[in-house]
């Protein structure tokens, strides 16, 4: 897969997938891992999250609409990637069908500004 296969698959499944967009037209890098994890799987986890985020008042993009889309998705396996932005400010978390050939789901977490920022 290349930056321009992914960048094409990249549509608006999520609000994050605009910016990971973005990202990799911009420079940014990608990785898709080998293995699948099923989306119930994946699901639970990004819940907690999404939890933990609400909690602390970290502003995520595209991270509610991911885990319901994951949700949904039920035992369906997934391969799970990453895009990166040049500057390695953001990272956005994929979710890809078994093939890899579509985008299913996008989320960038959020960042904590430390005093210093």
């Amino acid at each position: 897969m290349t930056h321009d296969d992914l960048s094409k698959m990249l549509a608006e499944q999520t609000p994050a997938c605009g910016p990971a967009r973005e990202a990799l037209l911009s420079g940014g890098t990608f990785e898709v891992w080998d293995g699948l994890v099923p989306a119930d799987r994946a699901f639970h986890t990004y819940r907690t999250r999404l939890r933990i985020t609400r909690k602390r008042g970290v502003a995520t993009l595209g991270l509610t609409e991911t885990v319901e889309i994951l949700e949904q998705a039920g035992d369906q396996a997934l391969r799970i990637g990453m895009v990166e932005t040049a500057d390695r400010a953001w990272t956005f978390m994929l979710f890809l069908d078994a093939a890899a050939t579509t985008v299913l789901a996008c989320a960038r977490g959020g960042r904590i500004q430390l005093e210093d920022d």
